[in-house]
């Protein structure tokens, strides 16, 4: 639609007027997980409850648990739920796997629970590759001595990610990040922080132009753009990939000025938001975090998925101890993706976060750190979809 003739319409006052006081809120259906699971559910769903909740790439909560087993629940990769052109490699795919199951684990300690967990109990997906075997099977003895609670259960739902500028006025002290060190049980996964002011604008600029080639790539945008859910209505009906709810968007939508048949137009309103959205997280980022597995080790040893995995529930415990200490965490995944056009981003920051390449240190996970306002919670499907049996 021509800007003068959207102008107009909106002028007019008529569909304008139908927008007007409308909330923002998502609707309460779609974030009603939120609230938590009900105390009087059966032990498995109620812990699934809880395990929902975690982060998750683009937000598509490519999760199956398979409950046919007593005891126990066995976790499968939701195949219809993949990011091929992002994450061509499905490795963000797998680190959602880790979160989802760190979540469930907390979850069952709250109860008394001490699980097992097995990855890839038939055996692990080779290192570009997903098949339909399960991820983990979390499993449990009945009656066992009370398991000690994890204190990070506490977090699990309040935890968020804060898609907006962090305030450039809070600094993030060195002390935070070392507070972020102490929540990492898993030596194989190792933690990397700075707050350097030279060193983090550096990475704000790699932030900035790694996200440049996400967005000017044709197919690489274009699974975000067919992922975005506008408005109420959408948002209810998927709760999942990437919510806009503002009333602006939403009239442009109803108008047909939202175009999600195609990258948006350089130079038109939809590019100039998307393009100064992405520069504004890059370049508020106060401080940095990642997480790194060894490469040539996990290779070597054919558990390449499974480092994935343990990056993933590390990750999971690094945003719930930031929740606990106000840090906002916001991982920053463009630099990450094995696309081809990433690729000279992808090395360079390997290079200035390890100091040698993805092929000896792989970054699994990194992350913006900072403070802002806390925001909405991100919708999450009903619990029915994710189960099996």
């Amino acid at each position: 639609m021509q800007r003068r003739q959207f102008i107009r319409l909106v002028g007019g006052g008529t569909v304008a007027a139908a927008f007007a006081g409308c909330s923002t809120d998502y609707p309460a259906a779609a974030v009603a997980a939120w609230q938590g699971p009900a105390d009087g559910a059966d032990l498995r769903r109620w812990a699934l409850g809880y395990a929902i909740l975690a982060p998750n790439s683009h937000n598509r909560q490519p999760w199956i648990a398979d409950l046919r087993e007593p005891s126990s629940i066995t976790l499968f990769v939701d195949r219809e739920r993949l990011l091929p052109q992002t994450d061509p490699w499905f490795r963000q795919i797998v680190v959602s796997q880790g979160t989802f199951v760190e979540s469930l684990v907390i979850a069952l300690r709250e109860r008394g629970i001490d699980p097992r967990v097995q990855f890839f109990p038939d055996g692990e997906f080779e290192p570009h590759g997903i098949d339909d075997r399960p991820v983990a099977r979390i499993s449990w003895q009945p009656g066992q001595p009370p398991a000690p609670k994890d204190p990070l259960f506490a977090q699990l739902l309040r935890r968020h990610t804060a898609k907006v500028d962090y305030d450039m006025t809070r600094p993030v002290a060195p002390a935070t990040l070392e507070s972020l060190r102490g929540s990492q049980v898993d030596a194989g996964v190792r933690f990397g922080a700075t707050v350097d002011p030279s060193r983090v604008e550096t990475l704000r600029e790699l932030c900035w132009q790694s996200a440049q080639v996400e967005l000017l790539t044709p197919r690489t945008v274009m699974e975000s753009v067919r992922l975005t859910r506008v408005g109420p209505d959408e948002i209810a009906r998927h709760r999942d990939g990437i919510t806009i709810n503002g009333w602006f968007p939403r009239l442009a939508n109803a108008l047909g000025a939202f175009d999600r048949s195609a990258p948006p137009a350089e130079g038109s309103a939809a590019y100039k938001q998307m393009m100064s959205r992405f520069e504004g997280h890059s370049r508020s980022a106060m401080g940095f975090v990642w997480l790194s597995t060894p490469t040539a080790e996990h290779a070597a040893a054919r558990t390449t998925r499974s480092a994935e995995l343990r990056a993933g529930r590390a990750y999971m415990r690094l945003q719930l101890a930031a929740t606990e200490l106000g840090l906002q965490m916001h991982p920053m995944s463009q630099a990450l993706q094995e696309f081809e056009e990433m690729k000279p981003h992808y090395e360079r920051l390997h290079q200035l976060l390890e100091g040698r390449p993805a092929a000896e240190s792989t970054v699994q996970m990194f992350c913006r750190v900072g403070h802002c306002e806390d925001q909405a919670h991100a919708p999450r499907r009903e619990l029915d979809a994710i189960i099996r049996g």
